[in-house]
């Protein structure tokens, strides 16, 4: 059964830990597995999860196959954060908001 809802796919850290490696650009398996330091079947196994997922794409460079980061993969996940980082910006407004009023020699706005 592949499972192409990106929650379960990233509830697992070696997967996470995979697409923060992919963030930075693409990659070859032995990269990957170097960098995790788990076997190559085991970063293999997860990086077929992922792509299943469309979480990451594919690359055929000869005998080597090349990952990288397919972002809207990530669609779903972003679409579930987007309320919270409307909180966040609510609240780093209000602290903004404490700091001027307060006149915390920290804190300067831009004039």
């Amino acid at each position: 059964m592949v499972d192409r809802d990106a929650f379960a796919v990233i509830a697992d850290p070696t997967r996470r830990e995979i697409l923060t490696l992919l963030r930075r650009g693409e990659r070859p398996v032995g990269e990957l597995v170097a960098a995790l330091g788990v076997s190559q079947p085991s970063v293999s196994k997860h990086l077929r999860v992922l792509a299943q997922a469309d979480l990451v794409t594919v690359r055929i460079d000869g005998p080597r196959r090349r990952y990288a980061l397919d972002p809207h993969g990530l669609r779903e996940v972003e679409a579930w954060l987007a309320p919270f980082r409307e909180i966040w910006a609510d609240r780093l407004d209000a602290l903004e908001r404490h700091l001027d009023e307060q006149g915390h020699p920290d804190h300067r706005t831009e004039e």
